[in-house]
C-alpha cells in the first residue's frame, strides 16, 4: 500500500509542477492546488498509514501519531484559502485594464 501512496504523491507533484510551468494563470492555480495536495498526502503518509487494524488504542507502540493528521487538516484549510485567493486574483487580473491596474482609466466610480 505504501507503493500506491508514493505513486500517487509522485503523480500529483509531477502534474502540479507541469501545470505551474505552463505559464497561463488558470493552470498555475490548478498546479499549486495539486502540489499542495501532494504535500498533504506526503505529510499524512509520514505519520504511518495502518490498514486493516481497528482504531482502538491499546497498550504498545501500535498507535499512530495523531499530529500528522492535524497538520494535514490545517494544511487543507490553508490550501483552500490560497486557491480561492488566487482564483479571485486571476479574475481581477482578467478584468483589469491594459496596463494591469484594476481601476478604470476614468477613476473609481
Amino acid at each position: 500500500m505504501e507503493l500506491l501512496i508514493a505513486t500517487a504523491i509522485g503523480v500529483l507533484a509531477a502534474c502540479g509542477v507541469y501545470l505551474m510551468l505552463r505559464g497561463a494563470a488558470f493552470p498555475l492555480v490548478l498546479g499549486l492546488a495539486l502540489l499542495s495536495y501532494a504535500v498533504n498526502l506526503f505529510v499524512f503518509a509520514a505519520g504511518g498509514v495502518m490498514f486493516g487494524s481497528p482504531p482502538i488504542v491499546g497498550a504498545g507502540p501500535t498507535m499512530t501519531d495523531p499530529l500528522p493528521q492535524a497538520l494535514v487538516l490545517t494544511a487543507i484549510v490553508i490550501g483552500f484559502g490560497m486557491t480561492a485567493y488566487l482564483a479571485v486574483l486571476m479574475v481581477r487580473r482578467k478584468h483589469a485594464d491594459e496596463d494591469g491596474s484594476a481601476v478604470p482609466r476614468d477613476g473609481p466610480q
